[in-house]
Formats: C-alpha cells, sequence, structure tokens
C-alpha cells in the first residue's frame, strides 16, 4: 500500500511541475532561440524578454542575412538598423513594414507574435506603447504608438492609436499595403503624391500606401489617431 501511495504521490508531482513549466502562449519557438532549450524543471533564470530590435535581429539572422543586406533590401542606413536591432531606436511603422517584407515576416511579428485564437480583447492599462525616441529620450522622431491588438496573431491588419507629437518631418515616405486614419483630437496634416490635407477631430482618409506619403500634426499641439495598417499576406 506504502509503494502505490508514493507512486501516485510521484505522478502527482510530475503533473504540477509541467503545468508550471509549461511555455506561455504568444512567442514563436522558431525564432525565439532563448527559449527552445529551457529546462521543464525548477532553476536556473526565466527566459529574457525579447523587445522589437531583438525579434528584427533574430528574423534577420534566421534569414542569413546581413545587416549590410537587409539595408540594400529595405533602403534603410545601416546604422539606422544597427541602432533599431540593438533597442536605441524605435523604427517608424513604414520602415517596420519594409524590414517586415525583406525577411518574409509581417510587421506585427515584430511588435507582438501574438497566439492563434479566435478573438482577442485588449485592456486599456494594457496597451502596448512605442515611443519613437533615441537613446535616452535624447532625439524626437514625431509620434509614439499603442498596438490595439498584441495578442491577435497572423493577423492581417495593424491598429494602433498614435500621438503625433508637433515636429519639422517632411520626407514622405512608401511602403506596401494602405493604410485607414480616424482623427480623433486635434489637427493632422496628410499628404499622399501631391495632394494635401488638413483633417481635424472626426475627420478619416483611406490611401494606398505605394504612393509617397507624409502624416503629420498640424497644430503645435500633439494629436491623437486611430491608424489601422494593411500590408497584405507578407
Amino acid at each position: 500500500m506504502k509503494r502505490a501511495t508514493g507512486k501516485k504521490a510521484g505522478t502527482k508531482k510530475q503533473k504540477v511541475q509541467e503545468v508550471r513549466h509549461r511555455p506561455e502562449e504568444g512567442y514563436d519557438l522558431l525564432t525565439d532561440s532563448s527559449r527552445q532549450h529551457h529546462p521543464a524543471t525548477g532553476g536556473g533564470h526565466p527566459p529574457k524578454k525579447e523587445n522589437l530590435g531583438d525579434r528584427i535581429r533574430k528574423a534577420r539572422e534566421m534569414r542569413g542575412l546581413t545587416v549590410k543586406d537587409l539595408s540594400s533590401r529595405t533602403g534603410i542606413r545601416e546604422e539606422i538598423l544597427i541602432r533599431v536591432e540593438t533597442n536605441e531606436m524605435i523604427p517608424p511603422l513604414g520602415e517596420l513594414i519594409k524590414i517586415g517584407k525583406a525577411v518574409e515576416m509581417r510587421m506585427g511579428f515584430f511588435i507582438s507574435p501574438g497566439a492563434e485564437q479566435p478573438m482577442t480583447v485588449v485592456r486599456r492599462e494594457a496597451r502596448p506603447a512605442f515611443s519613437r525616441y533615441g537613446k535616452k529620450h535624447s532625439e524626437q522622431y514625431g509620434y509614439s504608438y499603442e498596438s490595439l491588438a498584441p495578442e491577435k496573431g497572423n493577423r492581417f491588419m495593424e491598429p494602433f492609436l498614435v500621438t503625433l507629437n508637433p515636429t519639422s518631418e517632411q520626407e514622405l515616405s512608401t511602403h506596401d499595403g494602405q493604410e485607414f486614419i480616424f482623427v480623433l483630437e486635434g489637427e493632422m496634416k496628410a499628404q499622399v503624391g501631391q495632394q494635401a490635407e488638413i483633417l481635424r477631430s472626426g475627420d478619416a482618409i483611406y490611401y494606398d500606401s505605394t504612393h509617397p506619403h507624409l502624416v503629420k500634426c498640424a497644430g503645435d499641439r500633439p494629436t491623437k489617431i486611430l491608424a489601422v495598417l494593411y500590408t497584405g499576406n507578407k
């Protein structure tokens, strides 16, 4: 009888360990090598949390590309890519789309891989925020954004809550996909090709991102917008 009791206790303990150390949902085992050989028993340190730059670097290395190769494919300068991969700066959304296409991954993978599930809900306090600042906030690039669907894996649309800060930025960008923007607060200048419009709270715009475009704050106060980007299958 004692042997049988001991066997049951051992089995129960083993099951508890299996549940306790089951990998959480929302990461990609193929590209997250820091977790591939994580022991299934206690002890040791938990895997390091990956940042956006870490995911870009791993995706590039997985494709066998150098920083120079990625620069050639995206048109983004090597020194900028190095700063992005070392998490010294966050690239604009348009450049993330270009990087995703170059390594054959959706932009959303870099924001948050998410998990395969039919529906996700993101509470206000749980939105991942990305601020486009250089190291130690010494440089400002015009906007910050919060992902509104970080837990949905394999997503085709990328919804963001974006804060546009006053800036002198005038450079137009082009990338694959389409964009929809709804102005929540403030004034926004939208330029697509040679056409420019001033949008205010309640206004909306939809355009093809393959055309040279620029979206920026039009006043001296920050502007808040809801932006939805569609980048296609890749």
